[in-house]
């Protein structure tokens, strides 16, 4: 498949690359990456059709009410009408809401006179279940004719569970703020992972990539072959995914979670999912560790899965006090993972294999997966 956008564009860096061939560069850069380890990495998990895999979009639209992404470094916008990362529901979407920005006149923001409603458009999408979240990211709280321009998105586009408003104001380059008003559905959708379901509303972290996600999870319970009295640490367990899926193995697991979205909507779905035996903390993973390792709490297993930023030295120490048997580290930037992973050899933890999943086909970007286990004296 071509993109024609490809080359303004910039999202993917390997879009014009045959992708058996896109595997064989990422396997070889992140070989390099995590020789001095001198571990074995396996060979990358891929897609059989790397494409239309996004659950979660953030377009913009231009004054002509064209929509698209922004062009690498900068605020222009490279209008698309389809993009080959997308499903062709969400573009049914994209393109009923450009028909209705059009219709009811909204005014759309120009970032260089500050002035304008509509900034951006998010698009989350529940694969398994087909439903839609769409949410409007607006410079005010007041939208006038919303309740007929819902209406009328619906029934254009039934899979659209839920529409929000997120009144972003602020002269920032985040998209989301944390002022929400929900003017149709319940504010999330419903969505089936690993057997269990997940509500997701806007701010909530889940894997872009429903398919590889799958497979990513399955590794680390395979991995931790945890036993059924363990206790179980989820750190930056966003909604809840994987502890939740690791819950039926063990006896209890402790989820810790900074965004105060997230940590709602993991306690519902634990709720949703009849699970009694997790618990959650809305909390920095890092002051957390920090404080559990104070009260001298033992946890068995610790699963860690940090933003691109990776870890913190603090977190780390405090995982050596807690002293856990193994330590399950996923991330989506391996560089920061390397960096993290010196300073776990240094406080005693060793691995001796890297599992590399293709979670953004033709992107430059992998997601991997390491067991650090204690070393014994």
């Amino acid at each position: 498949m071509k993109c024609k956008v490809s080359h303004q564009c910039g999202s993917c860096q390997y879009i014009d690359i045959d992708y058996q061939k896109q595997l064989q560069k990422k396997y070889d850069y992140y070989q390099k990456l995590y020789k001095d380890f001198h571990v074995q990495v396996h060979s990358i998990n891929g897609m059989q059709n790397p494409y239309a895999y996004r659950n979660k979009v953030i377009v913009a639209f231009n004054q002509k009410y064209e929509y698209g992404l922004y062009e690498e470094e900068s605020h222009k916008i490279v209008p698309i009408k389809t993009c080959l990362l997308h499903d062709e529901e969400t573009h049914h979407v994209l393109d009923q809401l450009q028909y209705l920005f059009r219709k009811y006149r909204i005014s759309i923001y120009d970032n260089k006179k500050r002035k304008g409603f509509l900034r951006h458009v998010l698009i989350r999408r529940a694969i398994q279940t087909n439903q839609t979240l769409v949410v409007l990211v607006v410079n005010d709280s007041l939208f006038k004719g919303s309740k007929h321009f819902c209406q009328e998105l619906i029934k254009a586009c039934p899979s659209v569970k839920s529409i929000v408003l997120n009144i972003n104001k602020r002269q920032t380059s985040i998209v989301l703020s944390q002022q929400e008003k929900v003017l149709y559905g319940k504010g999330f959708i419903v969505d089936e992972l690993c057997g269990l379901t997940f509500k997701i509303s806007a701010q909530s972290f889940y894997q872009i990539n429903h398919q590889q996600c799958t497979k990513l999870y399955q590794k680390v319970i395979q991995l931790l072959d945890a036993k059924e009295n363990d206790i179980v640490l989820d750190t930056y367990c966003g909604i809840g995914t994987i502890g939740m899926i690791l819950a039926s193995y063990v006896k209890s697991v402790v989820g810790v979670e900074l965004n105060s979205q997230a940590y709602k909507d993991a306690i519902n779905n634990a709720k949703m999912n009849h699970i009694q035996n997790i618990r959650f903390y809305n909390q920095d993973a890092t002051e957390f560790m920090k404080k559990q390792a104070s009260l001298d709490m033992k946890y068995d297993c610790v699963i860690m899965d940090p933003p691109r930023a990776g870890s913190t030295q603090e977190f780390i120490q405090a995982i050596r006090i807690l002293n856990p048997k193994h330590v399950v580290y996923v991330s989506c930037d391996p560089h920061t993972q390397v960096r993290d992973l010196k300073e776990f050899r240094k406080i005693g933890y060793s691995f001796k294999e890297v599992y590399l999943y293709d979670m953004f086909p033709h992107t430059q970007h992998v997601e991997t997966v390491v067991l650090l286990t204690k070393v014994q004296k």
